[in-house]
């Protein structure tokens, strides 16, 4: 699930750094080379509206403001109001809901964010057959949840009905940017850092993501993204708007 951080203030997102903003290998980094442990410092720097953006690999004691600043993002989103309707129940619940993902990605996959940690994207690879869910899930789900879990199982199914399967890709899980930040270019500097390692890896990779609405869809696009068949439905039925947009990035020549 990703944001419209460029345009607008969903996040896409969602200045010094040191080294100890190192890299360390993990199942994504041995299966691409993406990540070196001898790598330490800023993946990238990117011109952005408000300076120049550098784009780290998050760290683990990063969980904690990372999924908040998610939670902060996603927080008035469509599908976000249709998992839970009342607005403080979104602030109580989102938190550690997206702490989850965060979790998970650390282990499986890569995280990248900004020097100030005003951005995250979450990305796993997928497309194996053997990909496992986060640790724990259906009891964290549950704990998290609490009365709105039947509505997070209903969107992560209808997630799973539309994930493309049979070739291996890096699945862009989250990208969202702090609201105060958002409209700065930030959620392209992530986009472009990963996309980087994609195409230049030794046998390059697709990418896959659900966009959010027509803003994020337009983003997405400019990043080399295609619509697949297909539209993401509310899984009650009873809106007729889209929830969100498949999209594919095939690798790029470089």
């Amino acid at each position: 699930m990703s944001q419209d951080t460029d345009h607008q203030g969903r996040a896409v997102a969602r200045d010094a750094v040191s080294n100890n903003d190192a890299v360390s290998n993990n199942t994504v980094g041995k299966s691409t080379g993406i990540r070196d442990n001898a790598t330490k410092g800023s993946v990238s720097q990117r011109a952005t509206d408000g300076g120049v953006a550098r784009v780290v690999f998050a760290q683990p004691g990063d969980a904690p403001r990372l999924s908040a600043v998610i939670a902060a993002a996603f927080r008035d989103l469509a599908a976000s109001t249709w998992l839970v309707p009342e607005q403080g129940e979104r602030a109580r619940i989102f938190p550690d809901y997206f702490r989850i993902y965060v979790d998970h990605a650390m282990a499986c996959g890569v995280v990248y964010t900004t020097a100030e940690r005003d951005a995250v994207a979450l990305w796993l690879p997928a497309g194996a057959g053997n990909e496992l869910p986060p640790a724990d899930y259906d009891s964290r789900l549950a704990a998290v949840t609490g009365p709105w879990l039947d509505r997070f199982r209903a969107f992560d199914e209808q997630l799973e009905k539309h994930h493309p399967a049979g070739e291996r890709h890096h699945h862009l899980a989250i990208l969202a940017v702090r609201p105060e930040r958002q409209g700065r270019g930030l959620g392209s500097a992530l986009l472009a850092a990963h996309h980087s390692a994609l195409d230049q890896a030794a046998k390059p990779l697709p990418a896959y993501l659900e966009a959010a609405g027509a803003d994020s869809r337009r983003l997405y696009a400019r990043h080399g993204y295609q619509d697949m068949d297909g539209i993401l439905r509310y899984p009650d039925g009873l809106s007729n708007r889209p929830m969100m947009y498949p999209m594919w990035r095939p690798p790029r020549g470089i």
